[in-house]
């Protein structure tokens, strides 16, 4: 049988080759092109491999990074709303680099009242504007939050020459730092804390004008050591106030002074907790340490008002002490309510704490710590288990933002208590979002100034994994919802954006500080991205796999994208570079439609086309072998009497062919399909997808089938695909389920569905109403 059929194939072939190679002998030669095709590899795009950064996507043989440790002494001036510190940076060049000056950050100084970061965009006049914005932003002077650096010393004390440029400090070593050294020098400094809530910042204070009191959330705060690696350099890229951090791993000491009524917490082990805590505060949080079921109230709101009508004078000094983190962040006021609750990550237990004001209250109280509980729990089985022995949401109006082991999040509910499900699900996902940092990027340390997406993009698509498995663990939380109403990760929710001016969406690939909507080009995009990436190409299977792989290779380590695309690739046998190209490095977008569907029939008398092919060619149908013939419905060929007929006796050729090389029980299971489309699927988007199609038949019943995207490699615009069926076809879609961010659903139906223009839709409103 396979012998008859490779000689039919074979004379068919030669024909027809024969036929081309004289006609391409009066062609003329097109000229040539490059290589454009969209599953080329992306050698061009991504950094050469190298024995720091494998092509396996893993740290190389020769991967070093540095570390900075700090002992820092804080003081917290509540009455003047003034930090200051000093602190001692210990600096270990592991790099096989002589360095001959060292760069410190001042991120602080993006507040100074003549920051270049100020003008960095043009602007202008809204027709309105609200009262608060309009005062700050013209009747008012700039505030003046920058650092003030009093000293900068070596470990002798003796003054060490350094050049101030924006938010960058170079410390002019006396001598070069060579590869395997230390060094320690001292920084005194202190700035005034601004009012994040008025002038918006990922630090400072809120005031409470009811009862004179401020809580501070602060970070940022002292002068920090920038990254040296094989990447970069120094990475001493200007902080302009989008693009976020990039920071390298130490060891913390620090001591922090405030009003001794207060209630801090932050980044380390606090190791004078008896000092600071009073002997009730401990007796309570020994009973959390067991409390694995629900939060124990260590400070509560009957003690924080008391707080904040007593206003201490006198000071206390909180110690915390980290080990192996990139940054430290703290929290603090006379009225943080406080709760801690245990939860078993792994072999070791975790502390989940909140701390907030009665204004977050009851919505506090009742989700916050429950919902860290869940993040660690979820992010943990995706990734590592959470190693850390503690994590705090704190509350903080208008904030979200992370920090080793402490974020603020926000939330809250009216003067009567009462919220909304959009304050409560808004409240849960920033805590979701802003504790899953402590993953992207605390623990795998990607570049934030460069790569905002890599940890953005990275936890929102965790935080959309971990949005779904709270509302399975919480079904009261979401009453009234199928599952939790994920703001972002569901690939209907981008389609708007991808859709969008091309004028103001840029690459995913783009620095932070260089895009028009950050949220959706940081955030919100690769989110989606990489939720296709799970659900629809690779699968969860071998996506999880590729995903833990790269968050274990890259634990406490500084990854590059490239790093990431390379490790998914290689932990699944999955070839992305197509997907990473159209969805990362361009701003191309999905849309897949159907372009034309033909139903034909079988029969072994010669078509017009086939006798057309031929005689253009100079040769007859004599000139070919017994062949089985198509007939599209509808054209000059046809007649009715071919519908529905039985293939086998409509094309005698057919039929002899399997009687002469079938056996009667062999016929006996071969299908017999009555039905023959060619359908042909057209690309008007530039991002090519895994083609998935739902055919319904007549009788009701319908079947899905998905075509690899590998479908598009040989053309880009369309495909045509054949449906060999004993059912007849009354509907086929394109992407039935909204997995693909299809951005235009109006030509992926046939028959082509008809749609209402926005003014018979306005008509139709109309005449309901």
């Amino acid at each position: 049988m396979k012998k008859l059929q490779y000689i039919l194939c074979s004379a068919l072939f030669l024909t027809v080759g024969m036929i081309n190679a004289q006609q391409e002998e009066k062609q003329e030669r097109e000229p040539g092109h490059i290589n454009d095709n969209a599953f080329r590899q992306l050698y061009q795009e991504m950094a050469t491999p190298n024995m720091y950064r494998t092509a396996a996507g893993a740290p190389g043989s020769a991967y070093y990074q540095q570390q900075a440790d700090y002992k820092m002494d804080i003081t917290l001036d509540d009455a003047n709303t003034k930090l200051s510190g000093y602190e001692t940076i210990t600096y270990y060049n592991n790099s096989p680099d002589d360095l001959e000056y060292l760069w410190v950050q001042l991120d602080q100084n993006v507040r100074k009242k003549d920051a270049p970061g100020l003008q960095k965009n043009g602007n202008g006049f809204a027709f309105a504007t609200q009262p608060g914005g309009f005062v700050n932003n013209y009747m008012k002077d700039p505030f003046d939050g920058g650092f003030n650096i009093e000293a900068v010393t070596d470990a002798n004390g003796r003054a060490l020459s350094h050049t101030i440029n924006q938010t960058m400090m170079r410390i002019n070593i006396p001598k070069p730092l060579k590869a395997g050294e230390k060094i320690s020098f001292n920084i005194k400094w202190w700035y005034n804390i601004n009012n994040h809530v008025e002038g918006r910042g990922r630090s400072g204070y809120e005031y409470f004008a009811k009862d004179d009191n401020r809580a501070y959330v602060i970070a940022q705060f002292f002068p920090r050591m920038c990254v040296y690696n094989d990447v970069e350099g120094w990475q001493n890229y200007q902080f302009w106030g989008n693009g976020e951090f990039a920071l390298p791993f130490g060891d913390y000491e620090v001591n922090i002074t405030v009003p001794s009524d207060h209630i801090l917490d932050g980044t380390g082990v606090l190791t004078n907790r008896k000092e600071v805590y009073s002997k009730e505060m401990m007796k309570r949080y020994e009973k959390a340490k067991k409390s694995y079921d629900k939060p124990v109230i260590i400070v509560s709101q009957e003690d924080a008002e008391k707080a904040e009508k007593t206003k201490s004078t006198k000071t206390k000094t909180w110690k915390l002490k980290a080990e192996n983190v990139r940054d430290f962040g703290f929290a603090t006021s006379r009225r943080w309510i406080l709760d801690m609750q245990a939860v078993k990550i792994g072999a070791k237990d975790v502390m989940a704490v909140s701390m907030y004001p009665k204004e977050g209250n009851p919505l506090w109280e009742e989700y916050s710590t429950k919902a860290v509980v869940s993040t660690l729990q979820s992010y943990s089985e995706h990734t590592f288990d959470y190693p850390y022995h503690k994590a705090i949401s704190v509350h903080a109006k208008n904030q979200g933002m992370e920090y080793p082991m402490i974020c603020w999040n926000y939330g809250r509910p009216n003067e009567k208590g009462e919220y909304s499900d959009r304050t409560k699900f808004g409240m849960i996902s920033v805590i979701i979002h802003e504790v899953g940092h402590n993953f992207f990027p605390m623990i795998v340390n990607s570049d934030e100034r460069q790569w905002g997406w890599m940890d953005e993009g990275l936890d929102t698509f965790m935080q959309y994994i971990a949005e779904q498995e709270f509302g399975e663990k919480f079904p009261e939380a979401i009453k009234g919802n199928d599952k939790y109403p994920s703001r972002r990760g569901e690939p209907s929710k981008i389609v708007n954006y991808m859709k969008g001016d091309q004028q103001y969406i840029s690459p995913i690939m783009s620095n932070p500080e260089n895009v028009y909507q950050l949220g959706n080009n940081a955030y919100g995009k690769p989110a989606t991205a990489l939720n296709i990436l799970r659900e629809t190409v690779m699968g969860k299977e071998l996506f999880d796999h590729a995903f833990k792989t790269y968050a274990q290779r890259w634990m406490f380590k500084h990854p590059t994208p490239e790093d990431f695309f390379r490790t998914m690739e290689d932990a699944s046998a999955v070839d992305l570079d197509w997907y990473w190209r159209g969805w990362f490095y361009s701003t191309d977008y999905v849309d897949i439609g159907v372009k034309d569907v033909k139903k034909y029939y079988v029969t072994s008398k010669p078509n017009k086309e086939a006798k057309e092919y031929v005689a253009a060619r100079g040769r007859t149908i004599a000139d070919l072998p017994p062949l089985v013939y198509l007939v599209e419905e509808g054209s000059e060929d046809y007649n009715e009497s071919m519908k529905g007929s039985n293939p086998l006796e409509s094309a005698s050729t057919l039929k002899e062919y399997v009687m002469d090389n079938f056996s009667a029980e062999e016929r006996k299971n071969l299908k017999t399909p009555k039905f023959f489309y060619e359908i042909t699927f057209d690309k008007p988007g530039g991002i090519p997808m895994p083609l998935i199609v739902e055919y319904t038949y007549k009788d009701g019943s319908k079947e899905t089938i998905t075509y690899p995207v590998q479908a598009w490699r040989k053309n880009d615009a369309e495909i045509s695909k054949v449906l060999a069926t004993d059912k007849e076809v009354v509907g086929i879609v394109v992407d039935p389920e909204l997995r693909t961010a299809d951005i235009d659903m109006s030509n992926n139906s046939w028959p082509k569905k008809e749609t209402e223009s926005d003014f018979d839709k306005f008509k139709n409103k109309v005449k309901g109403e």
